[in-house]
This record gives structure tokens, C-alpha cells and sequence, in this order.
């Protein structure tokens, strides 16, 4: 039996090759938002990820090279979307790995905040992101792939009707109806957009959550505590 150690295997060279481009935090967070929340421009991605543009512009190069950023020209700026529409599942696949307890080091107790708190109108921390993931489990949602900043209902709505919004009847105006939101902590999405302001109203319509001490913290209540698991499994 030859080895399994082959240099020339085009699979195992496209792991690889994944693996070193993902490597870096600012070209893995490139790749997260991008993959999240749809189109960006480099400034918008400099921006929300803290850096500068030429130094941005070195990692979006490589990443251009590696086949997994495209960018398409608009005037004069740069619209960069992910290059693969199966990247999103990769990503969320080592974000989930990155945050199992099992597998991470020591860490403090998790705060009220990381449980929990509010991204701009919408709920972010674990509950956001395990009710985002509810809703695309159960076809209220379809998972975003990259290729725009809003996103589509599902074919059955139920899962929000259960948590207490009829998307049917909400109006967004000016806003989009539903987006994905990139979470600062979890690193994989939680809902934003209009939806997700009235999911947030609906939690603290319901009193399954209050509004904490600090501007963005969110408490669960007792209440919460019984009826959020069969809400939200997983939770």
C-alpha cells in the first residue's frame, strides 16, 4: 500500500491551500463577513474589521489568487463577494469547532453578556445565533451564501409564527427584511434586519428576556429559562 502523503493529490492540495489562506484572522474574518453578510466593499470591510485599507488590500489579494474572493468593478470601487457558494458551511464548521468546550482551553465563566445582548435593534450572543440557526434548520430561512446582503424566506414561516412574529405582516420600509450578522463573538451569523427586530421585541414582549444594566446586555428571566429550550433547542 503506497502512502497516503501524496504532494501532487489535487484535493489534498486544496485543503491545504484553504487552510494556509484561513490562517490569518484578518483573511479569515474577511472571508466570515463576506460569506455572512454578502457583498463588500474594501472600505466597508476595512471598516468593520478594524484595519487599514493597504493592509486589507494585501490579504483580499491573496485571497483573490486563491480563488476565494472575486471582486467586481463599480465606478470606482471594488465590490468583493466570496468566491465559493460552499464556504459558509466550511467557516461555520470551524467556528462551532473553535467554541466546543471540549476541545477549547480553560476560559472564565460566561458572562450574562455572552449569553446573551443586543447588535444594534436584534439579539446577538449565543441566543441570537442559536435562534438564527433554528430558523434556517427549520426552512424560515434560506442560509446565506455570499451573494447578497439580504436574505430570503423560507417555504414555511412557521418557526417565527413559534417565537411569536408573522413575517407576513411586518413592513420593513426602507430596511431590509432579514439579514445575516456577522456574531462578533460566536462567529457565525445571527439574524438582523427587521425580522430580527421583532423577534427582539417579541422576547421581551413574551418576558423571556429584559433589557440588563449595560446598554447592549440582555438578562434572561426565569420565564425565559423554562420556555426558551423548547423554543429554541439548543439553547
Amino acid at each position: 500500500m503506497s502512502g497516503m502523503v501524496e504532494p501532487g493529490n489535487p484535493v489534498q492540495g486544496a485543503i491545504v491551500g484553504l487552510t494556509r489562506e484561513l490562517s490569518d484572522p484578518v483573511r479569515l474574518t474577511a472571508l466570515q463577513l463576506l460569506a455572512a453578510e454578502g457583498p463588500h466593499t474594501m472600505v466597508q470591510l476595512a471598516d468593520a474589521l478594524g484595519v487599514t485599507a493597504p493592509r486589507l488590500g494585501n490579504h483580499l489579494a491573496r485571497l483573490r489568487a486563491a480563488g476565494l474572493v472575486t471582486a467586481e468593478h463599480t465606478g470606482r470601487h471594488a465590490l468583493y463577494r466570496v468566491g465559493r457558494d460552499d464556504l459558509l458551511p466550511v467557516l461555520t464548521a470551524l467556528a462551532r469547532y473553535g467554541g466546543n468546550d471540549s476541545l477549547a482551553p480553560p476560559h472564565p465563566t460566561e458572562s450574562t453578556v455572552d449569553i446573551a445582548h443586543t447588535c444594534y435593534d436584534h439579539t446577538a450572543g449565543r441566543l441570537g445565533v442559536t435562534v438564527f440557526a433554528m430558523l434556517v434548520d427549520r426552512g424560515a430561512l434560506r442560509p446565506p451564501d455570499g451573494s447578497a446582503a439580504g436574505l430570503t424566506l423560507g417555504s414555511d414561516v412557521s418557526a417565527f409564527h413559534d417565537l411569536g412574529v408573522d413575517p407576513a405582516t411586518v413592513d420593513p420600509g426602507r430596511r431590509r427584511l432579514a439579514t445575516a450578522c456577522l456574531d462578533r463573538t460566536n462567529r457565525v451569523p445571527h439574524l438582523g434586519g427587521v425580522l430580527g427586530h421583532e423577534v427582539l421585541a417579541a422576547f421581551l414582549t413574551a418576558g423571556l428576556v429584559r433589557r440588563g444594566d449595560g446598554d447592549r446586555e440582555l438578562a434572561v428571566t426565569p420565564r425565559g429559562r423554562r420556555r426558551l429550550g423548547a423554543l429554541v433547542p439548543g439553547f
